[in-house]
């Protein structure tokens, strides 16, 4: 892996695409739970949330359920940093003759891509759930979608940088992943909850790459006036409404920190 670290980075980020090409069983069972959550759960919430209204609920849910998709792909491509330590070939990769921030921006890029390619097979069911197959639309979700997979891998990657066992990551990350996950407003709307939770989903990270999925939606379906005001209340910090760009800005910063963070740790690693 000796030259530029630029090449060690395109060589760890084209061994995780391989990775992930050959795994078909993984693509297909990381879309079962999705779909699930999208055209199970989805339907049963909508004749109880939105059952007056002519609107369906699994409009509103899609952006969460494609949010979703990225968080756990994300988060557990790392899972592969704890494998290569238990066989040995982590040591290998740390002792070649590269940078160890190019190894990490590698294994980072590597499972940001592998995310948002689960993120677009997820885009093929939009029109069932009722999101129009607009072009601008999807490549604003498919800009999204990258930088929200970019930063929930650098977080895999941190957390996995310190752990020497793929039980005690499972454990750690099922800990974390799920909370971040209900807590983001990817299945409810979070503009009436009590205010101990509405004050959790602000501090929710995965909450400021949901809300911009969502208001992308909503700009090219139509909502029913009340409920727009109930699922299209976005982030609020006391009465101000965050702007999308806001939102997308911290999710980048989130990115680039932990970025940082899983860099330096590596750094440290024997």
């Amino acid at each position: 892996m000796g030259g530029s670290p630029l090449r060690a980075v395109r060589i760890v980020w084209k061994r995780e695409l391989i990775r992930f090409a050959r795994n078909r069983l993984r693509i297909i069972t990381s879309l079962v739970q999705p779909v699930l959550f999208l055209f199970v759960l989805g339907t049963g919430l909508s004749g109880i949330v939105v059952s007056s209204a002519h609107f369906n609920f699994r409009t509103f849910m899609f952006p969460g359920v494609i949010a979703m998709t990225i968080l756990f792909t994300s988060i557990f491509s790392a899972i592969s940093i704890v494998w290569d330590r238990e066989f040995g070939f982590l040591r290998e990769m740390l002792v070649a003759p590269v940078s160890r921030w190019s190894l990490v921006l590698g294994k980072a890029l590597g499972g940001a891509t592998v995310a948002t390619i689960q993120g677009a097979i997820m885009l093929v069911l939009a029109g069932a759930v009722g999101v129009p197959y607009r072009p601008l639309l999807l490549l604003t979700m498919l800009g999204e979608m990258g930088l929200t997979a970019f930063a929930l891998t650098s977080f895999g990657v941190l957390v996995a940088s310190r752990i020497a066992q793929v039980e005690s990551f499972q454990m750690v990350t099922q800990f974390i992943v799920l909370p971040m996950f209900f807590l983001s407003g990817a299945v409810f709307p979070t503009g009436d909850l009590p205010t101990w939770l509405k004050v959790l989903t602000r501090f929710d990270p995965l909450s400021y790459a949901v809300d911009p999925l969502r208001r992308a939606v909503f700009e090219y379906v139509s909502v029913p006036a009340p409920l727009a005001r109930i699922l299209g209340a976005g982030i609020t910090w006391g009465s101000y409404r965050l702007p999308t760009l806001l939102e997308v800005g911290l999710v980048a910063l989130a990115a680039v920190s932990l970025l940082g963070v899983a860099i330096w740790q590596f750094s440290r690693t024997d």
